[in-house]
């Protein structure tokens, strides 16, 4: 028997089925691309979506009929929204988290509920990317459509309708919407009065683990499964990703670094603290009962390397074809030796958190007729370490304990680079036996779907697993701290160019 997790990213979909003591059995990936019908829009085509799901789940049940699935459930990309008339087409494309059109719906609830109420009631800081000014918006600018709705479903309530079950959201994804009490743990009246959106057209809220029913005869067949397996709710991508990172207690934190860096700490009960809301700090259900998380973000992570690389590192990938290696740890392994002392300001697709200005812009500082290449890929490494140690900074200001780091994602895969992280950031930094771990968090709560786990904590106690720990370097650590402090001057001196 075994259990699958579903990991529904913005540009790409994977399923891993898991044996019962958390080995990897199979897993299949599919990506997607996203569209841009108007400067600023981004979506993506649902259709396009549901097929790509059914093949990475038809793949991976055709490799595991010797251990057939028993469960699956999701973890999934925030904030997306698509309408879908009762037969469950698909009346738009998904509207995904960072298109710009709801500016209009963010200055809107500036102006009649205020920051301070929206973040007391849903955990959330006002920003456009919610889910519900994208409804709005679509109520305002698609009047045809909204009528025709008969739910507008985020990502997992979506693939759990697909599934022939009736659509359910976990309380990490509902929160998301920015429309979800989060002490109640249930649809807030007052937002939805104050949006004019009526909880009809909304899925419902459930805990993650939650056992929904069994796969219809249709989506067996598409997806090759048995008429038996269950589907289970699932949750928020980050809060899945700690969960697979055995991120369950307060101290321990999940710092993914992928498309963007993020850390991901647990932490006892709501923290709804000005000092939280003044660094946009959301607060928001865990995948695992009466834990929360926040998220801090960078999201120039992984983007800035990938900028990089396909700007200015020709030779690299050149070289990376022909010893097979990963180009980015060809850039790694060139990058100086020692810290130096060009610094490079992130955003260049806006700030994360703590300031979160979607008008900043990235910068590159320190330039001398001495300052090599090498320099320059030291400063991209050692810049994004120092824009997650002032998040982490922020973070413990806020009252949250960070004690140990377990890294997931691509970046996870350089130990040099961790290494150098874990000098900037004066903390341990684990890897972990199992790297996909959104789709191990996803599995977990399939497992508790069934009872495999009395709970989600139980589940990651049996199945993760540390790999390898990287301790800081004293001497190190004192060199950054040094260079650290010239980072954070950076923004505030250039806050007037570069918005």
């Amino acid at each position: 028997m075994s259990l699958v997790g579903l990991d529904i990213g913005t540009t790409g979909c994977k399923a891993v089925a898991f044996d019962k003591e958390g080995n990897i059995l199979s897993q299949a990936y599919r990506e997607y691309p996203l569209f841009h019908p108007k400067p600023g829009w981004t979506e993506l085509d649902a259709n396009l979506l549901w097929d790509k799901i059914k093949q990475v789940v038809f793949e991976v049940a055709t490799q595991t009929h010797s251990d057939p699935i028993k469960a699956l459930s999701v973890s999934t990309q925030g904030e997306a929204v698509v309408p879908v008339s009762r037969d469950g087409q698909s009346l738009y494309n998904f509207i995904i988290s960072f298109d710009k059109r709801t500016e209009t719906q963010y200055q809107w609830w500036q102006e009649r509920m205020g920051k301070e109420e929206i973040f007391q009631i849903t955990g959330m800081p006002l920003h456009p990317m919610y889910t519900i000014n994208k409804i709005m918006w679509m109520k305002e600018n698609q009047p045809d459509v909204y009528r025709k709705a008969w739910k507008f479903l985020c990502v997992e309530d979506f693939v759990i309708s697909k599934l022939g079950v009736f659509p359910t959201i976990d309380y990490s994804l509902a929160a998301r919407t920015m429309c979800f009490d989060i002490r109640e743990k249930k649809w807030s009246e007052k937002i939805l009065s104050f949006a004019g959106v009526s909880q009809e057209l909304l899925a419902e809220p459930r805990p993650s683990g939650y056992p929904l029913g069994k796969v219809n005869k249709k989506a067996a067949e598409e997806l090759g499964l048995r008429r038996d397996v269950v589907v289970a709710t699932g949750g928020h991508d980050q809060p899945c990703g700690a969960l697979g990172a055995g991120v369950v207690s307060p101290g321990l934190v999940m710092n993914a670094i992928g498309t963007s860096d993020v850390l991901c700490p647990a932490i006892k009960e709501p923290l709804l603290t000005r000092k939280m809301l003044e660094n946009n700090y959301c607060c928001y259900p865990h995948t695992c009962p009466d834990i929360y998380i926040t998220i801090s973000f960078n999201l120039t992570g992984g983007l800035l390397l990938r900028w990089y690389r396909d700007t200015f590192c020709f030779e690299e990938k050149v070289e990376a074809e022909r010893t097979g290696q990963d180009v980015y740890d060809v850039i790694v392994e060139k990058a100086s030796p020692e810290p130096v002392d060009v610094y490079i300001l992130p955003h260049f697709v806006g700030s994360g958190t703590p300031t979160l200005s979607s008008k900043s812009k990235g910068a590159i500082l320190g330039l001398t007729l001495d300052t090599t290449k090498q320099d320059v890929s030291r400063a991209m490494l050692d810049s994004n370490n120092y824009d997650l140690r002032l998040n982490m900074d922020k973070l413990q200001e806020a009252g949250i304990p960070l004690e140990e780091i377990r890294a997931i994602g691509g970046g996870a895969k350089s130990e040099r680079w961790l290494q150098l992280r874990a000098d900037v950031l004066g903390k341990r930094v684990c890897t972990l036996k199992v790297s996909e771990a959104a789709s191990l968090g996803a599995a977990i709560l399939a497992g508790v779907s069934i009872n495999n786990f009395d709970s989600p904590q139980e589940g990651a106690g049996h199945w993760v697993k540390i790999n390898k720990i990287f301790e800081p370097d004293v001497k190190r650590h004192s060199q950054y701290m040094e260079r650290y402090q010239n980072y954070l001057k950076i923004y505030p001196a250039l806050k007037e160019l570069i918005l």
